[in-house]
């Protein structure tokens, strides 16, 4: 029997096999967290087409029923059928772009002289076996091997205790002992087992990116990625406070979270024949409301003046403590914080751009549903954030979805006959848009005459590819068989204010400072859409500066990157603590020219024409 998915792609079931079970052996992975036993009801569906058979609705509601969507591990296809899937049932495990960037990561640990050298240590021992006439404990039989090693001040867990017994003789007393910087027992190994496992974790507000790192040598053995399933309590960090707070929902925030780094995790230790116990050592990236979400805290108080968090700089707790379906023992280190609207992600950004090590002013822009910015060099660093909103992840946008297989990447409008040029990540047939997709193709509306500086439709042209939908005015840019694929006016909207947050949040910085743009030697975008950014439709809209194309790069995503460098290394991480204590926050919110700047940006591409002099040439011409 065949699986076709709305996205173009085909598979084989076997006969037997749920549609959970026949997508996963083609490499498909849905978020489940019970593994596929039909109880969480995350792996969700919709048949479009052919016969199933459906054994359990879990926990659909009716509405979800009569809309045919089905839980994929309790369906059954009785002959070919085709599917969607919903973007928030994805799990996407295993990107060869990202793996092969863990070179250049391990060759930056190299050339600052950090090395490989990760918050585990280990030492081998080998003692006498007790005896009759030897009745010490084994506690004290191990105390006294690690005297002789120098390690005479080592703590031992109550976990750690519960599994020690059985671990030395299964091992008959010759053993790897690994344990943390602050002498600290993690477990109990073989001699004969080299590789060690962790995982950097990026916890975004829209998605969550795991990386399982082996770090005996630093290689990336595969990664995982899903949205935040806190999204269905709100797009962005503020109405999620709200929920945790005044909605009594932070222990389900918290437990939402942490289920998304297991369901990612169990299918990657899976793939590759790792155990659980293995994994002994995490570090936890993201903003300051993912990282006091993730570990319980309550945020209200930073959304409230004057906006102070709980915590910047975390202790190093247990993965039980955490929930983490590791090693119980494991740390987790949390990558600190600098203030209540800048978090880990963006120490772990500058970290892994390395403009702190440069004389050079440099300019860090990670581009997610938070617009952080960072300023300075080797001598100085200045932080703000702005709130872009989800839009340029997918969230928001009537056709939004993340730069994966299907996402419109890039639009070309014919100034004449209005038709668009598609061009799809994976040269799939197109499932949506993507943040690069909409920023082209805003610049392309704006540039052939379909929408004015305001982001509004021109109400007299003859084209069959301008509609009113039920949000008015829709530009159509595929005619699918399945569905249409539009952008809104309401859609443009959302673009608008997020580009013009961003714009403003630069401005306003570099005010704060005492300086100009042409100061600037180097300007690092961030964050996952940038892989598919065109700098020049960017500028073209208003949401980068007008400034040599020579003097941007894109890095990808810093945050999970940097969080690799800390899982690495002890210099990384003793870096990482540096980075947030120079950096200086400002509180947009409350900055008074915030807001002018930010309104006069809601024009495409500003009000003041002068500002973005390649844009106001080529506005000329067309």
């Amino acid at each position: 029997m065949q699986i076709k998915i709305s996205s173009g792609k085909v598979i084989q079931a076997e006969p037997g096999q749920n549609i959970y079970q026949a997508l996963k052996s083609n490499g498909i992975y849905l978020v489940a967290s019970c593994g596929g036993k039909g109880v969480c009801g995350k792996c969700r569906v919709k048949v479009l087409e052919g016969p199933v058979r459906v054994e359990s609705t879990g926990k659909l509601m009716k509405a979800e029923v009569d809309e045919h969507i089905t839980l994929a591990c309790t369906t059954f296809p009785e002959n070919d059928i085709l599917i969607e899937i919903p973007e928030g049932s994805k799990l996407v495990i295993g990107d060869k772009i990202a793996i092969a960037k863990s070179k250049d990561l391990r060759e930056f640990l190299h050339s600052v002289d950090a090395g490989l050298q990760p918050a585990i240590r280990r030492v081998y021992l080998e003692l006498t076996p007790p005896s009759l006439d030897d009745p010490r404990s084994d506690l004290d039989r191990i105390k006294v091997g690690l005297s002789e090693k120098g390690l005479d001040a080592m703590r031992f867990s109550h976990d750690f205790m519960t599994r020690l017994a059985r671990s030395v003789r299964e091992l008959n007393w010759r053993f790897n002992l690994d344990y943390t910087e602050d002498l600290y027992a993690v477990a109990i190994s073989s001699p004969e087992q080299v590789d060690r496992y962790g995982i950097a974790v990026d916890i975004g507000t829209t998605t969550v990116v795991v990386y399982l790192v082996n770090y005996s040598d630093g290689s990336i053995v595969d990664l995982g990625m899903t949205y935040n399933s806190q999204m269905r309590h709100g797009d962005d960090v503020i109405t999620r406070i709200v929920y945790a707070t005044e909605g009594g929902g932070l222990e389900e925030l918290r437990t939402a979270v942490v289920n998304d780094i297991n369901d990612i995790l169990a299918p990657m230790l899976e793939k590759n024949s790792i155990s659980r116990d293995d994994v002994d050592s995490v570090v936890i990236s993201g903003n300051t409301t993912m990282a006091h979400l993730f570990w319980g805290f309550d945020p209200t108080s930073i959304r409230e003046e004057p906006y102070i968090p709980t915590l910047n700089a975390f202790p190093q707790w247990q993965a039980a403590t955490a929930g983490l379906n590791i090693l119980p023992q494991a740390p987790v280190y949390t990558v600190p914080c600098v203030g209540s609207y800048v978090g880990g992600d963006i120490v772990a950004g500058v970290l892994a751009s390395r403009m702190y090590l440069k004389p050079e002013i440099a300019l860090f822009m990670d581009i997610g549903t938070n617009g952080e910015i960072a300023v300075g060099n080797n001598e100085w660093l200045m932080t703000a954030a702005c709130s872009a909103g989800p839009c340029f992840e997918g969230s928001g946008i009537r056709h939004g979805m993340r730069a994966t297989e299907g996402a419109i990447e890039s639009v070309k409008i014919d100034p004449k006959t209005f038709e668009p040029t598609l061009e799809v990540i994976g040269n799939a047939a197109p499932a949506g848009i993507c943040g690069s997709g909409m920023i082209d193709a805003i610049s392309e509306l704006f540039f052939s005459g379909i929408i004015d500086q305001r982001g509004k439709f021109m109400r007299d042209l003859q084209t069959d590819r301008i509609v009113i939908g039920d949000e008015g005015p829709e530009y159509i840019l595929h005619r699918g068989e399945l569905k249409e694929i539009v952008l809104t006016e309401v859609d443009i909207e959302n673009v608008m204010r997020a580009k013009a947050a961003i714009y403003a949040g630069i401005s306003i910085m570099l005010k704060e400072v005492g300086l100009s743009l042409d100061v600037v030697e180097r300007i690092y975008i961030a964050g996952g859409f940038g892989n598919y950014l065109d700098i020049d439709k960017a500028i073209m809209i208003g949401m980068l500066p007008d400034l040599p194309k020579d003097k941007f790069s894109f890095i990808g995503n810093t945050s999970i990157a940097g969080a690799y460098l800390c899982l690495l290394s002890d210099k990384m991480r003793a870096e990482a603590e540096d980075i947030a204590s120079k950096m200086t926050y400002i509180e947009l919110s409350v900055s008074r020219g915030f807001m002018d700047e930010y309104m006069s940006a809601l024009f495409l591409p500003h009000t003041n024409m002068e500002l973005f002099p390649t844009v106001r040439d080529l506005y000329k011409k067309s």
